[in-house]
């Protein structure tokens, strides 16, 4: 079975045509027109990513994409019409892990989800590696990809533990944002910097008692960001 995807958009032409360039390529698209109908097909389906207009009637893309972070890490990824930083930045805040601004190709659609499955299954195929890290109090589960600080569990979205398991498994390695940018998001990510930021910030929200203190990722000032406890 081809990767499960889910498109939401209240624009029935172009979740008409992303659905029939998936399909296309294997994939099996299941399509929803307002936020809350994606919020239940999320609940009762599971799918292997979701791409998630911002504008929707009835739940907001942002609110929709905030809900499902509450149950599942899936990879989202924003579709907005606005060339908006502040659109993107909102997007990444609520827990959304890419963003593509309409009007899109969809050749880069489908190169964005491609790198995502790649990364996950490049990710599934590394069994000799060590699969549970360790530091302190966090013990961190690569083959569940679930993360657990003192005996409870830490939900992550997919881009925060993929930087989280990148800095684990390289303790007091001193990464540049640019570094994990290209690292984690792909080297023809189009981005900048400040994605890593707003992921960093995210994270350090959920793992560290006090954000303004790290115990887990520490910034070393002018250069980047590394793991340490």
């Amino acid at each position: 079975m081809g990767k499960r995807v889910l498109v939401v958009d209240d624009e029935k032409l172009i979740v008409k045509g992303l659905r029939f360039s998936l399909e296309q390529d294997g994939m099996e698209v299941t399509c929803a027109y307002d936020g809350e109908e994606a919020l239940g097909l999320a609940k009762e389906q599971k799918f292997d990513i979701i791409l998630l207009d911002i504008m929707l009637p009835k739940l907001t893309g942002l609110e929709v994409c905030q809900q499902i972070r509450e149950f599942s890490n899936v990879p989202i990824v924003m579709l907005t019409a606005k060339d908006d930083d502040m659109d993107k930045i909102m997007g990444l805040e609520y827990g959304a892990d890419d963003y593509i601004t309409k009007p899109f190709n969809i050749l880069e659609v489908k190169a964005r989800i491609k790198a995502i499955m790649r990364r996950t299954t490049s990710r599934d195929a590394q069994k000799a590696e060590e699969r549970v890290l360790e530091g302190g109090d966090m013990k961190l589960d690569c083959d569940s990809r679930r993360v657990m600080i003192a005996g409870k569990e830490v939900n992550l979205t997919a881009r925060e533990f993929d930087v989280l398991e990148l800095l684990m498994k390289n303790p007091n390695r001193v990464y540049s944002r640019e570094q994990l940018l290209k690292l984690i998001w792909g080297s023809d990510y189009p981005g900048d910097v400040r994605t890593v930021d707003v992921h960093i910030r995210r994270l350090r929200e959920k793992i560290e008692t006090n954000p303004s203190d790290p115990h887990y990722v520490h910034t070393k000032w002018g250069v980047g960001y590394y793991f340490c406890v």
